[in-house]
């Protein structure tokens, strides 16, 4: 089993930087990639971001490049996610995940942390 425990959520302005952190723990070697997701009131859960454990490989979805960027320190065992010229419709409750080496399915998931963006 992976734990995962996030910090660093808020309420922040229009244009505002805020950075959320994930720390992992457990059966870490069990992991392919950390994500993060993210659910706004009455929509589904969309993928945001994610970082291979091992290569640092990143990728972004279409609407946060260019504004967030995932990152790990290894040696902290903790995944970034700094979001710079945050929006109102980026509020959302953030979600960090784990991917699964074998299965490549995203089975550990964190309690989430808020994100309000005031306009």
């Amino acid at each position: 089993q992976v734990q995962l425990v996030e910090f660093g959520g808020g309420l922040v302005q229009a244009g505002d930087s805020l950075r959320l952190s994930c720390v992992p723990s457990g059966r870490t070697f069990s992991i392919y990639a950390m994500a993060w997701f993210r659910q706004a009131p009455g929509k589904e859960r969309e993928w945001v971001a994610a970082i291979t454990w091992s290569g640092g490989h990143t990728y972004y979805t279409n609407s946060v490049k260019g504004r967030f960027t995932i990152s790990s320190d290894n040696a902290k065992n903790t995944v970034y996610l700094q979001m710079n010229s945050l929006k109102p419709e980026d509020t959302a409750v953030y979600y960090c995940a784990g991917q699964l080496k074998d299965s490549m399915t995203y089975a550990y998931w964190g309690q989430g942390t808020q994100v309000t963006v005031s306009s």
